[in-house]
């Protein structure tokens, strides 16, 4: 992975944490001095994040994550329903069905989100019940719609760390228990029904709330320390 890909990355994971909040500025040489690189190199991560819509640039603002407003975040859940639900019908259309090990792996997933959700890391929740998608998308054998769907995930993210209560992350877990359930009972028909419920509940669980706590700082959301320490391999 090249560093540009890898600052590029350290954003998303951190937006998917809720480390960085929405119009939270991206300095570039506060980046290019974390990472010990160039400013071109950060210019260049935050290019490839603007052509996927992640970050914007103002040139007063310079760059920064974008404010979804619920206009946005509906158009948002209803492209991640079409991707969604759409890889759920593939798998059916195919009379394929989730093998063991794709299946052991979301179960290990369920896993790390329950203990999340009883815990009291938010960033470690936000993460993984963001990252279930991502995870499902790839076990259903799209990484390319896997990609895609990170991309919708953390703008959705930055979108509901405005309004999400912890009992809303308790129902997105229990939805993403029920979704699994049916695909180890090989009934994508209730799968798909279940996922497009989950995604479709979505104004159900935020509320409008005061603004959070402003950012602590750059650094510490993008130093890697107290991130989500999540294994890709088994997550």
């Amino acid at each position: 992975m090249s560093l540009a890909a890898s600052i590029s990355s350290r954003i998303i994971e951190a937006a998917l944490s809720r480390k960085l909040e929405p119009n939270a500025r991206l300095g570039e040489q506060d980046i290019a001095s974390l990472f010990g690189c160039s400013r071109t190199i950060v210019r260049e991560a935050m290019v490839e994040l603007a052509v996927r819509g992640i970050v914007v640039v103002s040139p007063r603002k310079g760059w920064f994550l974008p404010e979804v407003d619920v206009a946005k975040a509906r158009e948002l859940y209803e492209a991640r329903e079409v991707i969604e639900t759409g890889l759920l019908r593939n798998l059916a259309r195919h009379g394929r069905v989730l093998e063991a090990e794709p299946l052991d792996r979301l179960r290990e997933h369920l896993s790390q989100q329950k203990e999340a959700i009883e815990g009291d890391d938010v960033s470690r929740r936000s993460y993984l019940l963001g990252d279930f998608h991502v995870c499902l998308a790839e076990c259903l054998g799209s990484s390319i719609l896997a990609e895609k769907l990170r991309d919708l995930t953390v703008l959705t993210t930055l979108f509901t760390m405005r309004h999400q209560t912890p009992g809303d992350a308790r129902m997105s877990y229990a939805e993403h228990v029920a979704v699994i359930d049916a695909l180890a009972n090989n009934d994508i028909a209730t799968a798909e029904r279940l996922m497009c419920e989950h995604l479709g509940t979505w104004e159900t669980k935020v509320h409008l709330i005061d603004q959070i706590a402003p950012l602590e700082g750059l650094r510490r959301a993008l130093s890697g320390q107290g991130g989500p320490h999540v294994d890709r391999a088994k997550s």
